[in-house]
């Protein structure tokens, strides 16, 4: 693989995301190849591998693209035509096939690649922009902030988490980001976690405090 293709797949994401608003941006995409390598490089594994794979990890997404997740598609079409070899577009398909949190038996990647995109993606799902994207996702599928009324639920797969469609943003820490700290695989990606995991407890602790008009 060479440096062109790393630069070819910024720009073909920056041009597949350029209009999105549910915090599935280019700059989400950004952060995770640019943590993703920074864990490869503490953890020894592939850096081109764990680059491009972490470059497409969202182009076939279930959420964003539900047409062409089944078969990955998009990255199968934007690496052949990029002279990706056959080899190394396995697996880079079968990183981002385990990509994704689907309920807390979400597989676990095999490779120690797969293990850095897949950290990568969940950092950024947690802290101070984890919370906006949190937000940004939930308005764009038209969510409630929150809604006392509604508590939170535990999946434990893939059909019970992508079938709840009454939840909150809210409760989505409790259903989702306040578990991945505990999910991690790497021991950086867990270092850099504690400060995150932190802030993002504090954050929801005050918002409770103000709705309730107790701060």
């Amino acid at each position: 693989m060479n440096s062109q293709i790393l630069s070819k797949a910024i720009e073909y994401v920056k041009t597949f995301f350029e209009n999105d608003a549910s915090g599935h941006d280019f700059y989400h995409t950004e952060r995770v190849y640019k943590t993703a390598v920074k864990l490869a490089e503490k953890e020894g594994a592939d850096i081109e591998l764990t680059a491009l794979a972490a470059l497409l990890h969202d182009v076939d997404d279930r959420k964003l693209s539900p047409e062409t997740h089944q078969n990955f598609d998009n990255a199968r079409r934007f690496m052949t035509e990029n002279g990706v070899d056959g080899e190394t577009q396995n697996k880079v398909i079968d990183i981002i096939s385990k990509v994704s949190y689907v309920g807390e038996n979400s597989p676990v990647p095999d490779s120690i690649e797969g293990k850095c995109v897949q950290d990568a993606d969940r950092l950024d799902a947690i802290g101070a922009i984890g919370i906006a994207r949190a937000f940004a996702y939930g308005g764009s599928r038209g969510r409630s902030m929150h809604d006392p009324s509604v508590k939170p639920e535990r999946f434990t797969d893939e059909t019970q988490y992508y079938g709840n469609k009454n939840s909150t943003s809210l409760n989505h820490f409790y259903e989702k980001l306040f578990l991945l700290k505990d999910l991690l695989n790497t021991e950086s990606a867990k270092a850099i976690a504690e400060k995150r995991d932190e802030f993002m407890h504090a954050f929801v602790d005050e918002f409770l405090d103000e709705w309730k008009g107790e701060a």
